[in-house]
């Protein structure tokens, strides 16, 4: 049987991990041939071998995780730069959207101000988490209802100023490793609970624009992987003090910065095949 190709416009994805949740549960639909998100311009394309009886499922799968679908074009159309329906795109919603960008960016810029204060490369690498979140967030905001060719040229800018911003932060880092500074982990640990705190407000900002317990799970998983760079700083800070060594900090550095330039990397990689589909239609 012959596959078609569908393509939907994915409205909640807050962070780069969203993306590797939505293709396992598409791929996992029995029919689907392929699943892909692409990052850059939140588009999920499907392959499947049915389509009548496939669709529903993959909708009803990925909703039910907290996300939202909207097919772009026809059944056997491949119309990218259609308008989508922005019926869901409520003054609420948008609110709450800037009200999360403000507090990811925000913090993200203070958290570097910290970072140096405490001499942490721990926390200069969480910083990257919130900034590249808010970034995200931002581009989804304001591409609302952009072509598929302009939302990929936003994201690849985006892609490469967060690549920079983590090289950067790698940089500093093995800078570190030859010429050692233990942190101050006082203010390393305040900072980081500070940015536990700042995480569950953005996710009880976005509670009330998700229906239903999915969605609420949805707000949960992208505040818990937040979270959990938000701990391992805090455990540096702890093994700071108990081990009395800066390597802790540098350690969790490195892992927080390598996981960010992996996002930054498909960010970069999602825009780039993204302009090729739109230079073939």
């Amino acid at each position: 049987m012959t596959s078609t190709q569908i393509r939907y416009r994915v409205t909640g994805m807050d962070c780069a991990s969203c993306a590797a949740k939505i293709e396992g549960a598409a791929r996992n639909v029995p029919g689907v041939e392929q699943a892909k998100v692409s990052t850059a311009s939140q588009v999920l394309t499907v392959e499947v071998d049915d389509t009548a009886r496939r669709l529903p499922v993959v909708e009803e799968v990925v909703e039910g995780l907290g996300y939202r679908l909207h097919r772009i074009g026809g059944m056997d159309e491949d119309d990218d730069d259609r308008l989508p329906d922005l019926s869901h795109v409520t003054p609420a919603y948008k609110r709450a959207l800037w009200i999360v960008v403000l507090l990811n960016v925000g913090y993200g810029v203070v958290e570097i101000v910290g970072s140096f204060l405490a001499g942490s490369q721990a926390l200069q690498a969480d910083s990257l988490d919130f900034l590249g979140d808010g970034l995200i967030s931002f581009l989804g905001l304001i591409a609302v209802g952009w072509g598929l060719a302009a939302r990929a040229k936003a994201a690849m800018l985006q892609g490469l100023f967060l690549g920079l911003l983590g090289l950067g932060v790698v940089g500093s880092t093995l800078y570190r490793v030859f010429v050692q500074h233990e942190p101050e982990y006082l203010l390393m640990g305040g900072f980081a609970l500070v940015a536990l705190v700042v995480n569950v407000l953005a996710a009880v900002v976005l509670l009330p624009h998700r229906t239903g317990d999915a969605n609420m799970r949805a707000v949960w998983l992208f505040s818990r992987n937040d979270a959990i760079g938000n701990f391992a700083v805090l455990v540096a800070a702890m093994l700071v003090w108990w081990l009395a060594s800066p390597w802790p900090d540098l350690f969790v550095a490195f892992g927080v910065a390598g996981l960010f330039l992996q996002s930054a990397w498909a960010i970069v990689r999602d825009a780039r095949q993204d302009l090729k589909q739109a230079a073939r239609s």
